[in-house]
């Protein structure tokens, strides 16, 4: 919690907020006892926040810590979930996938399909999705690929928003997955510096829908539209869906890597 709201405060624009001119500022983002004031809580207190000696605000101090640093839903959230404060409403228990999802994946033989779970692991896909990731062969987990994996650079037309949307997302689910698989990631993962640095950002933004281009080894770049659907009775577990444009260069291209395959 308290890395999180540092670096919350440190990403806040001092020209956003109706503050006082105070003289030069000697760090980026707002001071202590700005964020204090909206807050509407002691300076004492915040800096104690931040410093890790008290853990446990109440949900009416996280609500208040949630509005003065402009958090998202998203990230107003996991705040709760740092600070110990579990949402009413509880994920319902894992049942596993079963087989009924796998078969629908292998029904969609036009569309890469394919699902995750919470630490962004590819638990399951179809044809053309294992197609579209032909070239990473050492790994199924989305952010290694990323950051991990040689071909990760190549693979995507714009890599640094690649990275910053994957680690924004597995910071969003990663309380539901297993925390001995989650510590042996993040462990893996926190020796590329590039991971490292976007971490330390605490951006929290789950997968929904976006537009991407990614460059595949044997057809070319893909202008693919993405979007998930939570799994019902797997927490934090995601089908994701890529389209291209009906009659556009990137489905054909698409379909030229199906015929591949």
């Amino acid at each position: 919690m308290a890395e999180f709201l540092v670096a919350k405060r440190a990403a806040l624009p001092p020209e956003a907020f109706p503050l006082p001119t105070r003289g030069a500022r000697r760090v980026p983002g707002l001071r202590r006892d700005e964020v204090a004031q909206m807050s509407g809580i002691s300076v004492d207190y915040y800096t104690r926040l931040e410093q890790g000696r008290e853990r446990h605000p109440s949900p009416a101090v996280i609500s208040g810590l949630a509005r003065a640093l402009s958090l998202t839903p998203d990230e107003s959230a996991h705040l709760h979930l740092l600070c110990g404060v579990v949402p009413k409403e509880r994920p319902a228990p894992e049942r596993g996938l079963g087989d009924v999802l796998p078969r629908m994946l292998d029904s969609w033989p036009r569309t890469p399909a394919f699902v995750l779970d919470p630490l962004l692991d590819i638990v399951a896909l179809n044809s053309l999705a294992r197609a579209l990731f032909s070239a990473f062969a050492h790994t199924r987990n989305l952010a290694e690929m990323t950051f991990l994996d040689e071909a990760g650079k190549a693979f995507h037309a714009d890599w640094d928003r690649a990275a910053a949307s994957c680690v924004a997302a597995l910071r969003a689910t990663r309380h539901l997955g297993d925390r001995a698989r989650l510590a042996e990631l993040l462990a893996t993962l926190g020796e590329d510096a590039r991971f490292a640095a976007l971490w330390a950002r605490y951006d929290v933004e789950p997968k929904t829908r976006e537009r991407k281009v990614l460059v595949h080894d044997e057809v070319g770049e893909l202008a693919l539209d993405f979007q998930t659907f939570a799994i019902g009775g797997s927490p934090g577990h995601e089908l994701v869906a890529y389209q291209a444009e009906p009659g556009s260069e990137s489905e054909r291209r698409l379909l030229a890597l199906r015929r591949t395959r």
